[in-house]
């Protein structure tokens, strides 16, 4: 199993130091305050990307038809 590059071992050491940093009481509060942090960007980044495709679609809109190339007999 590999994360960022990095096995269990190397995991297991960071969770271990991340236990001794916080203490076991306010792990739950980190990890609350991280999974509403990662929710935010999601939203933001879901946001900007519907933006996008409204302004394309704006543009797309926008845009003249094509003149007929063909020729045709008055």
């Amino acid at each position: 199993m590999r994360i960022f590059g990095m096995g269990l071992p190397e995991l297991l050491v960071i969770l271990v130091i991340i236990l001794l940093i916080f203490g076991p009481k306010n792990l739950p509060k980190l990890g609350s305050a991280l999974g509403k942090t990662v929710k935010g960007l999601r939203e933001g980044m879901g946001s900007k990307e519907e933006e996008a495709e409204t302004e394309v679609e704006a543009a797309v809109s926008e845009k003249p038809a094509p003149k007929s190339t063909s020729k045709t007999e008055e």
